[in-house]
């Protein structure tokens, strides 16, 4: 960033990644109606780059092309640029990351740099360009020149092929599972493992090769498949995947929390950002495996993803930060890696050493491409403390208490280095699944800390950003803007469920039924079933998409199934349940093809075809009865459950709470399923009988 530079349209911007941008030469512009007038009024193409500010390749293009005066020059001549942080708007980043993919056949990513017409219509695009011709990659200069050449000197040969790319795109956004409409395969989740299966790396553990990110959806099929099957070799493969990403370098040792991928197959090497959403769907998947295994080592893992988030992305007002950065003092990395003689100097020789050992800290060390990083290690694990403990001879106490020490004490140092850049704002969709992760791990551990935590977000969202009735995007530096899309509704209409069955409190209820009411107004299709991506009275872009894939966050169609089919067992709402079922008939055929990209709609459609066991408990909120028989539930991976609890103190009146009562003064528990309830139980032997058939 080249603070002595003028600033340009960015700098009242409050997106850090934006305003990272308002230094350059750049004549940068956010989107709005001053650049994509300027652009129809002086006949200029649009040059849109998109990104976010935790991206390495996103520095990167910054410091070689952005910061170079004459490549900002011919930015400046030829087009009207255009800056986007693809956090606060998604709509746009899905839009031309479809585009890409038609220009340079194969996935996209971030940077994303498009050409557009000043109709919005892109007719070139890729993502990162070198300053010069590198990687096989032509240089940026000579894209630019050719692209306005294009542009000005060949206008006919751009306007045959922006038809040809708006048509592709339109194709893209409606899709061929519209005329694909059928019934959910009864078989729908061994289909999908059965696939899923073919493409597991049985050596590493995930899916595919390098770079491998974490894939929880996917994983979370395996935990569904072994629940219903007995088949444990769909439970060895989430075990063993978990086991090696929390022994690898992507996982934090130090801190906690998972970094956002692996550059290797086998998980030691990371890019180093931290994303909030990464996180927010690990510790959940943590956490339903150690359910399903009783293994504290997954439990543990979950406690310290969420322990990180409070110390590292908690606002002091509730609310959950976005990401940090790869970059410290503009090397990756450099904020995690040690070298032996940096760890021995903090914990002494003996412990040093021990330590170094046990996690693979080295003089040659792993992790390098720079001066500042040479001879630097990654921290991993390559076996478990019980089995370092045996080939030492050392008693497994003993070195448990030099590990926990020197983890603590590298800690400690590790916080006086130059942290890496936080991204401060807050989105209302990130902080919805933040929000279901806290709940589930305060249901397991009943440590009302991570209770306080889930409420304190929803208490921030419902007062900064719940306006008018309608949810916004993103908060930052007291300013909240734009309006939500399906995934800010989804997410926390699924959060806001998640409060209300681990406190009672009827507010959490009556907060998601406006929230669904409003997204079934502003985004459902009631013709042909499914969630446009933006609200009806959204900005006219050059198509309205119903994205159900997922990507890096749950596809907002398959969260918004699962949020509509609670509310209609708490609630018995059939409009809702009619949307819920429509949508999943709307994307059935893609299940069956692609069951990777749409692994979250096949967990809603589990959900749906299980019908889901609904677990009433009546007694005194609070008491010491009720926290044991709520721990001994949540000790239990029950992913088809709905919980709801009657405070015998407060006397709720619903209709569905009529006859169910405590007995004896004692925490009581009626099964229900198929609209067909138990007999009431208190003995917990029986009611966890009861609850696993």
């Amino acid at each position: 960033m080249l603070l002595n530079q003028p600033p340009n349209h960015l700098i009242q911007e409050t997106s850090p990644y934006l305003l990272q941008h308002a230094h350059n030469p750049v004549n940068w512009y956010p989107w709005g109606k001053t650049a994509l007038n300027k652009a129809k009024e002086e006949n200029k193409p649009i040059l849109l780059s998109i990104g976010y500010s935790a991206c390495h390749w996103c520095h990167v293009m910054e410091r070689e092309s952005f910061e170079n005066d004459e490549i900002a020059a011919l930015m400046n001549q030829h087009f009207v640029n255009i800056k986007v942080d693809r956090e606060e708007r998604p709509d746009l980043d899905q839009i031309y990351q479809s585009a890409v993919q038609l220009f340079i056949r194969r996935g996209g990513g971030w940077p994303l740099t498009m050409f557009l017409t000043p109709e919005q219509i892109p007719f070139y695009g890729g993502t990162y360009f070198p300053p010069n011709d590198r990687y096989g990659i032509p240089g940026f200069p000579k894209i630019l020149e050719e692209v306005a050449a294009a542009y000005y000197e060949r206008p006919a040969d751009v306007a045959k092929s922006i038809v040809d790319i708006k048509n592709a795109i339109l194709r893209i956004s409606e899709g061929t599972m519209m005329e694909r409409k059928q019934k959910v395969n009864p078989d729908i989740l061994m289909t999908a493992v059965s696939g899923l299966t073919i493409l597991f790396d049985s050596q590493n553990g995930g899916f595919g090769s390098a770079p491998k990110f974490p894939t929880s959806a996917a994983l979370s099929l395996f935990l569904r498949d072994a629940k219903q099957t007995g088949n444990d070799d769909s439970l060895n493969k989430v075990t063993f995947t978990l086991g090696k990403m929390a022994w690898g370098g992507i996982y934090d040792q130090l801190g906690g929390g998972f970094h956002r991928y692996s550059t290797d197959a086998h998980w030691l090497t990371p890019h180093f950002e931290k994303m909030l959403y990464d996180n927010a769907q690990l510790a959940p998947l943590y956490f339903s495996t150690y359910q399903s295994t009783g293994q504290a080592f997954y439990l543990n893992i979950g406690i310290e993803i969420l322990e990180y988030v409070l110390r590292e992305m908690t606002d002091p007002s509730g609310g959950f930060y976005t990401t940090q950065d790869a970059d410290s003092e503009g090397v990756e990395g450099k904020f995690f890696i040690w070298s032996p003689d940096e760890i021995e100097t903090v914990l002494g020789l003996d412990a040093g050493v021990l330590f170094c050992r046990y996690y693979g800290v080295t003089k040659a060390g792993n992790f390098g491409g720079t001066t500042a990083a040479e001879g630097k290690t990654i921290l991993h694990r390559q076996r478990s403390v019980e089995q370092f403990a045996n080939e030492l001879n050392v008693p497994l106490q003993q070195v448990k208490e030099i590990l926990d020490v020197g983890r603590q004490k590298l800690l400690a140092v590790r916080e006086k280095r130059i942290k890496p850049f936080r991204d401060e704002k807050i989105l209302t969709n990130l902080n919805g699944l933040m929000i279901t992760a806290f709940v589930q791990g305060y249901q397991i551990t009943r440590n009302i800390q991570f209770l306080t935590a889930a409420e304190n977000a929803a208490r921030f969202i419902l007062e900064n950003l719940y306006q008018k009735g309608r949810l916004l995007r993103v908060y930052k530096d007291g300013v909240a803007k734009l309006s939500g899309y399906l995934d800010d509704y989804a997410y926390f209409i699924e959060a806001l469920l998640d409060l209300y069955e681990a406190t009672a409190k009827p507010q959490y209820l009556k907060d998601a039924n406006a929230l669904t009411a409003v997204m079934i107004d502003q985004f459902y299709d009631k013709d042909k079933g499914g969630f446009f991506f933006t609200a009806r009275d959204h900005e006219v872009l050059i198509t309205r998409q119903k994205t159900y894939t997922d990507q890096s966050v749950p596809s907002g169609n398959a969260v918004a199934v699962c949020a509509l089919l609670r509310l209609f067992y708490l609630t018995e709402d059939q409009e809702i349940g009619d949307a819920a079922e429509k949508t999943l008939d709307l994307f059935s055929a893609v299940m069956e093809e692609n069951s990777f990209a749409v692994s979250n709609l096949i967990i809603a459609a589990d959900f749906y075809l299980q019908k889901p066991k609904e677990i009433v408990i009546a007694g005194k909120t609070g008491s010491s009865e009720m926290e044991t028989l709520l721990k001994n539930l949540y000790q239990l991976y029950l992913p088809n459950k709905i919980v709801r609890i009657i405070d015998s103190e407060t006397q709720q009146l619903e209709i569905w709470a009529k006859g169910k009562q405590s007995i004896l003064g004692k925490p009581t528990v009626y099964l229900c399923q198929n609209w067909v309830c138990s007999a009431p139980m208190t003995d917990w032997d029986e009611i966890k009988k009861e609850l696993l058939h």
